[in-house]
């Protein structure tokens, strides 16, 4: 079963490009210790809301390899430019967890 990963969060509106710039940059660390999938979803209502899910094979991979990715200083730096980006008086993150039960594809 798959480990789901689901954060929350809002960026300044004119700092699209830079969130996605960054978002490519950590996905090429992450690719390095752990095999994941992510999607940045843009809220039609709210310009600045965004919602980033990543799915990792199981909780205990994902575990064993974040410490090691939190450790990469290029990671550190790359967090820091990330919250430069939030809505200053919406700063905040939410994270939650979860495990995927289904997944139903169509063609």
């Amino acid at each position: 079963m798959m480990f789901v990963k689901v954060y929350q969060y809002h960026i300044q509106k004119d700092k699209t490009d830079e969130y996605l710039a960054i978002q490519e940059k950590a996905s090429k660390i992450y690719g390095r210790y752990i095999d994941f999938h992510s999607m940045y979803l843009n809220s039609k209502v709210d310009a600045t809301k965004w919602i980033e899910i990543s799915r990792y094979k199981d909780e205990d991979e994902y575990q064993k390899s974040i410490d090691m990715i939190n450790e990469q200083e290029e990671i550190q730096e790359l967090f820091k430019a990330f919250q430069s980006l939030l809505v200053t008086d919406k700063s905040e993150i939410s994270e939650e967890d979860f495990i995927e039960k289904k997944e139903i594809y169509t063609f």
